[in-house]
C-alpha cells in the first residue's frame, strides 16, 4: 500500500502540484481512508521527502557502480549521462516531481537532499579531475565547472525531452556526449 500511495501521489504532484495535490484527492483515487495514508506517511510533506530520498538515493547507488565499473572516465561520463537521461526516460513523473517540488520540503529536508544532490555532482568532478590527471581530459578545464555543465544539460531534460519522441534516449546520451566530450566545432 505504501508503494501505491507513493505511485499515486506522484502523479498528482506531476499534474497538479504538490500544493495543489491534498492527502484526501491521494486516498480517493485509492480508495481507502486518511488512516491508511497517516499509518504510511506522518505528512504530506513526508511523502514528498521519501520520493526525493528514494529518487536521488537510487541514483548514487547507480552513479557509484558506473564509476566503479567503467574503466575509462570518459566512459564513467558518458556512463553517467546515459544514467540521467534514461533515468528521466524511464521515471518521468518521479524526475518532473523531484526537480520541479523539492521547495517544499521543511528547511532540514532540503538541506539532506541538497547534500546528496552534491555529492552526485561531485562524484562528477571528480571523474573529469580524474582524467585531467590521466591526461585523458585537457589540462586546463575547470571540473567543478564541467560537473556543473553536465549536470546542468542533462537535468534540465526533463522539461522537454520525450522518450517516445523523435530523439531516443540512447540517441540523446549520445548527442550529450559527443557535445560534452568532443565538442561542436570541425
Amino acid at each position: 500500500m505504501k508503494e501505491q500511495i507513493t505511485k499515486q501521489s506522484i502523479v498528482f504532484f506531476e499534474d497538479k502540484g504538490f500544493s495543489e495535490t491534498s492527502i484526501q484527492d491521494i486516498v480517493n483515487a485509492l480508495g481507502v481512508t486518511k488512516g491508511t495514508f497517516y499509518y504510511y506517511f506522518s505528512s504530506k510533506e513526508q511523502l514528498l521527502m521519501d520520493i526525493h530520498q528514494d529518487y536521488i538515493t537510487n541514483l548514487l547507488e547507480r552513479q557509484n557502480r558506473i564509476i566503479n565499473r567503467a574503466s575509462t572516465q570518459k566512459e564513467k561520463l558518458t556512463e553517467i549521462i546515459r544514467l540521467l537521461i534514461t533515468d528521466i526516460a524511464e521515471k518521468g513523473p518521479s524526475a518532473r516531481v523531484y526537480f520541479r517540488e523539492m521547495r517544499h520540503l521543511a528547511h532540514e529536508n532540503i538541506a539532506t537532499i541538497k547534500q546528496k544532490r552534491e555529492q552526485f555532482r561531485l562524484n562528477i568532478e571528480n571523474v573529469v579531475q580524474v582524467g585531467i590527471a590521466e591526461r585523458e581530459f585537457h589540462a586546463d578545464l575547470r571540473a567543478d565547472m564541467i560537473a556543473f555543465g553536465i549536470l546542468g544539460v542533462t537535468n534540465w531534460s526533463y522539461n522537454w525531452f520525450n522518450p517516445d519522441g523523435e530523439v531516443s534516449p540512447e540517441a540523446l546520451t549520445k548527442i550529450y556526449a559527443d557535445m560534452i566530450l568532443t565538442g561542436i566545432m570541425k
